[in-house]
């Protein structure tokens, strides 16, 4: 029988396991430019067990950046500090991909030195964290037609950056209200011109994204994430029907890229789309059964062995646990998330999680 501890063909790359540590955004870039640091490269390498490890957030170009101390992949210095966690990962037998996310309308000028972007000028309900504190979110620069295709393009210049830095693949972030999910959404996306209106038009941008990407690097070293009706960052996919037809247009139309994998975050309520996606998707299948209250656990190892899925992501349990797949196999113990340390700080809460002995 297939578990989670079986190892796995990714498109020519092999897995250890079909365990995967799922991109989570730790706001600890201090280097110069939004640099990865050294400690970033201990806390990758201390978690190279899983069979794929998927990075946090990394912002394609200056304007891409939402949140303070995110890591970038669009300079020079960046790609060769990221080279030192690609080696740290690789020198302890582990795969690493870079996800590319370019958070749109969510940021504030305090943080980029300018107007956030967005498919439309709609701002989103809610606030956001800045280096002097929470923000309210601010109405986003509409993108023009030559702005959407240089966007689209630095997609794929951060792609070709990340194989410069050694990554083994990247994702491109679809989900959690971020740029590429903004044009998914009607709410966000209140276009009428070829990106916006129909199911059909809102995924033209994320499938334009894709296919730039792995025209640059190959579709073999490209995943593609999506959250189907996660509200986060004000984002309303509630209407089932249309829900249901943007994704089903979406998977249809990455399909024959041959990208690494579909990844999906789920939201609570929507299995019955997890299996339809699941279903149409030609490839690997990753799946993320997170649903807005208790952490993944030990009892999604069984979505692999009765195929919901091939790869499953686990996120807090991974940022407590670093060597998570030795305790899932041993059935713990495991040590519980401090959420006061998620985001930004030093060692602490970050890579002083301790292994099993």
């Amino acid at each position: 029988m297939t578990t989670a501890f079986t190892p796995y063909d990714l498109g020519g790359i092999r897995l250890a396991n079909r365990i995967v540590m799922a991109p989570m955004t730790r706001s600890r870039a201090y280097g110069p430019g939004q640099s990865p640091t050294d400690l970033m490269a201990t806390y990758y390498a201390q978690r190279a067990s899983a069979g794929l490890i998927v990075t946090e957030g990394t912002q394609p170009s200056a304007v891409g950046q939402g949140y303070p101390d995110t890591p970038g992949i669009h300079s020079a210095e960046q790609v060769t500090a990221w080279r030192k966690v690609t080696d740290a990962v690789h020198a302890e037998g582990g795969v690493i991909f870079l996800q590319l996310m370019h958070t749109g309308r969510v940021g504030h000028p305090s943080l980029m030195g300018r107007t956030p972007v967005g498919p439309s000028a709609v701002t989103a309900t809610g606030q956001v964290y800045t280096h002097e504190g929470p923000q309210s979110f601010v109405t986003p620069d509409e993108l023009t037609e030559t702005e959407i295709a240089q966007t689209i393009a630095d997609f794929a210049t951060a792609a070709r950056n990340a194989v410069r830095a050694g990554f083994d693949g990247v994702e491109l972030h679809g989900a959690n209200g971020y740029l590429i999910h903004q044009f998914l959404a009607p709410n966000a996306n209140r276009r009428n011109d070829a990106w916006g209106g129909s199911p059909q038009r809102r995924i033209r941008f994320a499938v334009e994204s894709a296919k730039a990407v792995a025209e640059a690097i190959g579709g073999d070293k490209v995943g593609f994430r999506v959250s189907p009706g996660n509200p986060y960052n004000d984002i309303d996919e509630s209407d089932r029907a249309d829900r249901e037809a943007t994704y089903t247009a979406l998977v249809d139309a990455l399909a024959p890229l041959g990208l690494a994998y579909l990844h999906q975050m789920e939201a609570a309520g929507i299995r019955d789309l997890v299996a339809r996606l699941r279903k149409a998707w030609p490839g690997t299948f990753v799946l993320n059964p997170f649903t807005g209250t208790e952490p993944t656990g030990p009892g999604a190892l069984a979505l692999i062995e009765d195929g919901t899925a091939d790869l499953i992501a686990y996120g807090a349990l991974f940022l407590a646990n670093p060597d998570l797949p030795a305790r899932l196999t041993a059935g713990g113990p495991f040590n519980t998330p401090d959420r006061a340390t998620s985001f930004g700080g030093d060692h602490q809460g970050y890579t002083d999680y301790p292994a099993l002995g």
